[in-house]
């Protein structure tokens, strides 16, 4: 049974490692953070490219056929 984490490794500046100790900010945390961030944009691009691919479809749907579809719902 594996872990699900994995360890990576960054050099940074020592001046930089200083300063986030002496303000008692993880180094740790804020590249968990910004990886985690990272890959949401990048599956948020990954998403809006999809969905360009059904545009010129959704396009031909007239709005009123879409209003009705979800009061018909909301009322089903």
């Amino acid at each position: 049974m594996g872990s699900k984490y994995v360890t990576i490794s960054v050099k940074i500046p020592r001046e930089i490692k200083e300063k986030l100790e002496k303000a008692g900010v993880s180094p740790s945390k804020i590249m968990r953070k910004a990886l985690i961030e990272a890959v949401k944009e990048i599956e948020l691009k990954e998403l809006e490219k999809e969905i360009e691919k059904f545009e010129d479809v959704l396009n031909k749907i007239p709005m009123e056929r879409v209003v009705e579809s979800i009061r018909e719902d909301r009322e089903g």
